[in-house]
């Protein structure tokens, strides 16, 4: 459980994630795999 609530956290760090620019659920769902994607590559 602890690793989902860590990566929500640094999911957060993505302004755009954080404030939801997106408003179509599709759209910001392609913005948060984006994000993990950088997540994934980083380590």
């Amino acid at each position: 459980m602890h690793i989902i609530e860590r990566l929500v956290g640094r999911l957060k760090h993505f302004r755009r994630v954080a404030t939801r620019y997106e408003k179509l659920a599709a759209k910001y769902l392609g913005m948060v795999e984006i994000a993990a994607i950088r997540l994934m590559l980083r380590v």
